[in-house]
């Protein structure tokens, strides 16, 4: 009897910690708010294995044990690197903020952690802090930095039970999971006490997929064997500082604890991946894409998106709601390619001429497929025009009341009828834009 009295005592216990609830701290709210008002930052897939220029997963894709990879770090020494060059780049693009990896799957430390000496500082000829130099210039440039951390790891002994990645590391088939995740607790600690971040970008979470061997198999699992403690890491880094911003790429409905929620080379609820099919929770939103089609530094990658692509993913993801993270994978020498340099400026200049329809915007409630996305400030409603067939343009279900209508660019007058809830205008040849046609609309 005793035994099921302190069984149902231990079941009630358990239920009252499954249904604890997160509130954020007002902090929190504060910098979501900001968040949500950035709409652009920079990605940086950077780590040893752009010395190989097959991306950041080489290590898995070549099948490189453990012993073999560590020789990368012994001559890692990118002496291009300069913080302030790239802070610079990403305030030219127009970016708010930029998410760098301080540890990538290959488990890999680019900042000075104690916890383990396989770091940048204590492992590679460089000796530097990168990321407290990324840290510093973004300070003096205003500009705010996260923290990717992968949280799947092939070089821990102890990250076990093993995912569908890293198989062929040379890892004994043994391990302490409890053991390797109060290792990842320790080094995502030290980068909420020791850096002045705006939060985490969480990764990895999908390999403990049970029962899969390939990303093509694991497409459509839903994990539930494995615990990753997530609430428990949550609460830690919440513990720390309530105002850092956590997200998870686990490609799920964001549970308690995160704070925005992303998406993985795709639009919010699109799914084109196959991967991101998750539900579009209330949470702030992000989507983050590759120039080229590498994460990581690839030598022959040369698949460069271009610049009128990259504006409009940027405008989609502004008229999905949502920010737009793109990435650049710096080569092994610190340096950025060329190519990615141009378009980011480029794009930047764009920013500059139409960046009010863009920042500190919402979600607008116009939306014709792959031809119209809307972003809205205020009582101020933006279409972006990405395809015109014709030069009438048609808008069914138009809801609201209208005081005016114009060109952004050069605030033209624009003449329109709204009848039964249809609003029609017309796009003259010599009022389109190479890249997005913008009509402003002022709402009474």
């Amino acid at each position: 009897m005793k035994k099921i009295v302190i069984l149902f005592l231990v079941l009630i216990c358990q239920g009252l910690i499954s249904q604890e609830k997160y509130t954020p701290a007002k902090e929190n709210l504060e910098a979501r708010s900001w968040f949500e008002d950035a709409k652009f930052g920079m990605f940086i897939h950077w780590g040893v294995y752009s010395l190989l220029g097959d991306a950041e997963w080489v290590m898995q894709h070549q099948d490189i044990p453990i012993d073999r990879y560590e020789l990368l770090p012994t001559f890692f020494n990118p002496i291009d690197f300069d913080a302030k060059e790239i802070v610079t780049l990403a305030k030219e693009a127009g970016m708010k903020y930029i998410t760098i990896t301080t540890k990538h799957h290959d488990g890999f430390a680019m900042y000075d952690s104690k916890v383990s000496d396989y770091n940048i500082v204590a492992a590679t000829p460089y000796g530097k802090d990168i990321f407290r130099m990324l840290e510093q210039e973004c300070k003096k440039q205003g500009i705010k930095l996260f923290a990717y951390y992968s949280q799947l790891d092939w070089h821990h002994p102890d990250y076990f039970p093993r995912g569908w990645t890293g198989r062929k590391t040379g890892r004994p088939e043994t391990g302490n999971w409890e053991a390797y995740l109060a290792y990842q607790d320790a080094q995502i600690k030290e980068l909420a006490e020791n850096y002045d971040i705006a939060g985490f970008w969480f990764d990895g979470w999908w390999d403990q997929a049970p029962h899969k061997t390939d990303w093509h198999e694991a497409v459509e699992y839903r994990i539930k064997g494995i615990d990753w403690k997530l609430e428990r890491t949550y609460k830690m880094i919440h513990e720390v500082d309530p105002k850092l911003l956590i997200g998870n790429n686990h490609h799920e409905l964001p549970i308690a604890g995160e704070d925005f929620q992303m998406f993985e080379r795709d639009l919010p609820g699109k799914n084109t991946t196959g991967f991101g099919g998750a539900e579009i929770g209330s949470l702030p939103l992000e989507t983050c894409e590759t120039i080229n089609q590498s994460w990581g530094f690839n030598l022959q990658d040369g698949k460069h998106k271009s610049v009128k692509e990259l504006v409009l993913y940027l405008v989609k993801a502004a008229g999905n709601n949502a920010n737009f993270l793109l990435n650049v994978g710096p080569m092994p020498n610190g340096g950025i390619q060329e190519e990615h340099k141009t378009r980011l400026r480029t794009v930047g200049k764009w920013l500059q001429a139409n960046g009010e329809t863009i920042y500190g915007t919402r979600q607008g409630n116009v939306t014709v497929e792959e031809k119209i996305v809307s972003t809205q400030k205020g009582n101020i409603l933006y279409l972006h025009i990405l395809e015109l067939t014709g030069e009438e343009v048609r808008i069914p279900d138009f809801d609201r009341k209208i005081k005016k209508i114009s060109f952004f660019t050069d605030k033209t007058p624009v003449d329109f009828t709204l009848r039964k809830g249809e609003l029609k205008f017309s796009v003259p040849e010599n009022k389109r834009e190479h890249i997005d046609t913008i009509i402003e609309i002022t709402l009474k």
